[in-house]
């Protein structure tokens, strides 16, 4: 699949994903500036090429919850309305922004922080970071998450070499279907 036609298929659903999910984004911000006084959670993540970019996502764990790969964190920091935002995915709902500005793309390699230096080295072994990040991808829909560095690098890679227009949309459909379970958290 060439960058163009990637970055034109993600460039126009993000466009009207915002615009259909604008109400849902509203109501979303309400009740989460009820629910932790900041509904809107902004972290730094490696991006193409290793750039830095600021992902936005809704927040789904206390303010105070300490800034670590979602795997590390407690499940206790996950506040109520954080537990539906996470099964229903719509704490991800934000990112179509990071995909409109061409910090990410639908389809892509989840970005990591700057601080999990095993995935970025085996990620960085396989090139993985000639991509923008995505919002979900084969690792996803196979619930393959950053507890396993080596495995979602390999996954990553395969996914990066094998991406056709039809994989594109079938990872997406997957995701929105319920397959994967996201990024795991300590119980």
């Amino acid at each position: 699949m060439n960058n163009t036609l990637t970055r034109t298929l993600d460039f126009l659903m993000a466009f009207f994903g915002l615009i259909i999910t604008f109400p849902i984004l509203l109501i979303v911000s309400v009740i989460g500036y009820f629910d932790t006084g900041s509904p809107i959670f902004v972290q730094q993540r490696v991006g193409k090429n290793k750039k830095p970019f600021n992902l936005i996502k809704f927040r789904t764990m206390t303010v105070d919850t300490k800034s670590v790969a979602s795997h590390l964190a407690n499940s206790a920091s996950i506040t109520g309305l954080g537990k539906f935002l996470r099964k229903s995915k719509i704490d991800e709902l934000p990112q179509l922004i990071n995909v409109l500005k061409g910090e990410m793309s639908f389809v892509g390699p989840r970005p990591n922080l700057f601080n999990q230096e095993e995935l970025i080295n085996e990620r960085s072994s396989r090139n993985v970071y000639s991509v923008l990040p995505g919002i979900t991808g084969l690792a996803q829909v196979n619930n393959i998450d950053m507890s396993s560095p080596k495995l979602l690098a390999e996954t990553d890679q395969e996914m990066i070499k094998s991406i056709t227009v039809k994989n594109y949309f079938k990872y997406i459909i997957q995701t929105a279907t319920g397959s994967g379970s996201g990024d795991a958290v300590n119980h």
